[in-house]
């Protein structure tokens, strides 16, 4: 689900500056949210692809299906995330589009040498915020069921020349919340996942 928005100036790229962070206080956090926004329950359903060597992931490139099952309707988006534009958020810049079929998506990616990496499951609380300014940007409250506690996610699209003023925003939204510097993480479900799933195994 992406409400965000910004001004796609032509030739200009744009950037999705997120924070993301583990939440020590999620009750208090949603009733914040819900005192601010519509909250939209969504499960996400996330097949990451890499290559045979790897090279997407360490190149922190991202290649992923996403199946968001809302109300009884599904979406299915493909996204391609390149390398961060800002290595201490990870802000990366994030090309989308809307697809028809999960199935046939999967078909032509493996067709093409593509290997799975990881699938994973989000669940999901959307919330679509408006700054005093009148900026729009998304707040996801998110559980992952291999993975223990609540994050949060907030993001705004934002030209790329103007990454450091978006994540100075995505910061207030945060600091509003209750979230601090020190609850903000970098690690990608992905990664724990991955890790999680390697420990179970043995």
């Amino acid at each position: 689900m992406r409400t965000v928005s910004c001004d796609r100036r032509e030739g200009t790229k744009v950037i999705e500056a997120e924070l993301k962070a583990r939440v020590a206080k999620p009750e208090r956090m949603m009733e914040l949210l819900r005192g601010r926004a519509e909250e939209v329950i969504a499960v996400y359903r996330d097949t990451y692809y890499d290559l045979p060597d790897g090279s997407l992931t360490s190149q922190s490139r991202e290649l992923r299906v996403r199946v968001i099952e809302r109300g009884g309707d599904q979406k299915v988006v493909f996204t391609y995330k390149a390398p961060p534009v800002d290595e201490a958020s990870g802000s990366k810049p994030e090309h989308e589009t809307r697809a028809e079929s999960a199935p046939e998506l999967d078909a032509i990616l493996t067709g093409l040498g593509y290997e799975h990496l990881v699938s994973l499951t989000k669940h999901c609380a959307n919330f679509s915020l408006t700054t005093d300014d009148g900026r729009e940007c998304l707040a996801t409250v998110v559980t992952v069921p291999e993975l223990e506690g609540t994050f949060i996610e907030v993001e705004t699209l934002v030209p790329e020349d103007e990454v450091t003023e978006g994540l100075a925003l995505v910061r207030n939204v945060l600091n509003s919340l209750g979230i601090e510097e020190s609850d903000l993480t970098t690690e990608e479900y992905t990664a724990a996942v991955i890790a999680h799933r390697r420990i179970q195994k043995y």
